[in-house]
């Protein structure tokens, strides 16, 4: 029942934005709910809700506390069952997801894989299910809690820069999960010029006018490489050793899973276990737009996840990437324009998101591949050992290198061939 609940609430909301779409000649990033200035970040995320959460909030606070002590699970065990009924706005709601989420990891985890709880219970279960349908997302951390609404700016009136950002919860891990989460946060600020950009190559095809277009695609370039540039500061903030062996297990979902091949049960909600994904950059929005965009198209086996991953995304984002996906072929536009500049500037942008992926596999072998590696053996601190199951697997249970590689190679494969 919840599932059909949460395709229809994430249909009805994407077919309401496709006709929006189809009254109007021109694509905005309004009609998506997305951000002039943040992008697919929720702008200004909330801090706190209604006293009437308080034991939610309560908790939420020391999560990370709570973990380490092997304490969170009956602590939740004696939480209140709470309706969602009181959460009157979007932002609220946003908030409560990121916080059952982020208690629903630690209860799962607390013990590490080789323990992991089997059964959710109602009074987590049944609410996080509940907030869940309502936005259109599955019950689980999502790219979209821990990174979309899990920011905050220390001075308002300072540009968003990793100095002047603070995350609002956190899981075991310290200041390496802090600057995970921050320097993915500027990696989502960093496309917001790329998705201005693409909006405006967009309407400069159905205008058409070939002058606005090619500007628009330079300018999406840019933002590509910056994004790569930012993606670099991880070096700067975040520990191979403790993301693999502390942070990891804690994003990691109940699908394709060998710790949880079962699924888990949610009480209240389903007798049969439940399987959905853990947390992956594959949920966030931007690259789905771009490849969309650019028509880049992947391998089966690569193309099927990330099709699914785009259930891990708020409705709205999904309908996105959709409007892009029926709207004007940005491929067949240049190609049929016989523009060399044009054609110069499309591979341009081909070529700077296979180098943006080419950057992430690097990323990954050293986050991944050579600290688990280096974890065998070896405890870090007084949490559970490193994950196993997951060991060449990335948090959303794909084999993360051919995978990453599959989707880089195909992207290659896009670069249009230049006459003469």
């Amino acid at each position: 029942m919840f599932l059909l609940l949460f395709y229809n609430t994430s249909n009805k909301i994407m077919e309401l934005q496709r006709q929006n779409l189809k009254t109007t000649s021109s694509f905005s990033l309004g009609q998506f709910h997305i951000s002039e200035d943040c992008g697919f970040l929720l702008p200004k995320p909330l801090k706190e809700l209604s006293d009437h959460y308080r034991p939610w909030m309560e908790i939420a606070s020391k999560l990370s506390d709570l973990i380490e002590s092997h304490q969170l699970r009956a602590h939740v065990n004696e939480m209140p069952l709470l309706s969602c009924q009181f959460l009157k706005s979007y932002r609220e709601q946003r908030l409560a997801h990121l916080v059952l989420s982020l208690i629903t990891m630690g209860y799962v985890w607390q013990e590490g894989e080789a323990q992991p709880a089997e059964v959710l219970p109602r009074n987590l279960a049944l609410p996080f299910v509940e907030v869940s349908r309502d936005l259109g997302l599955p019950p689980i951390l999502v790219h979209a809690d821990l990174v979309l609404t899990n920011w905050t700016t220390r001075n308002s009136e300072r540009p968003l820069d990793i100095r002047n950002l603070d995350t609002i919860f956190s899981l075991p891990g310290g200041e390496s999960l802090r600057g995970f989460i921050l320097v993915t946060v500027l990696v989502e600020k960093a496309a917001v010029p790329g998705i201005k950009a693409l909006v405006e190559a967009m309407n400069a095809m159905l205008q058409p006018s070939q002058d606005s277009l090619l500007q628009a695609l330079q300018r999406l370039r840019l933002s590509i490489q910056d994004i790569t540039r930012t993606l670099g500061q991880m070096h700067d903030y975040v520990d191979p050793d403790i993301f693999y062996a502390v942070i990891r297990i804690f994003l990691s979902g109940w699908k394709d899973n060998p710790a949880m091949p079962v699924g888990l049960i949610y009480e209240g909600v389903s007798t049969k276990p439940l399987k959905y994904s853990g947390g992956s950059a594959a949920q966030s929005t931007v690259l789905h737009a771009f490849d969309e965009f650019l028509g880049i198209h992947h391998s089966k086996e690569s193309g099927d996840f990330l099709l699914n991953m785009r259930d891990y995304m708020p409705p709205s984002h999904k309908a996105f990437i959709e409007a892009i996906q029926s709207g004007p072929s940005l491929r067949d536009h240049v190609l049929s324009s016989e523009n060399g500049p044009l054609l110069t500037a499309y591979n341009q942008c081909v070529q700077a998101l296979a180098d943006l992926r080419s950057y992430h596999i690097t990323m990954v072998t050293k986050y991944v591949i050579t600290s688990a590696a280096k974890a065998k053996g070896r405890k870090l601190s007084h949490l559970p050992g490193p994950p196993q199951a997951l060991e060449d697997r990335g948090t959303g249970g794909t084999t993360v290198l051919s995978f990453l590689k599959s989707v880089r190679n195909k992207t290659l494969e896009g670069i249009l061939p230049q006459s003469g």
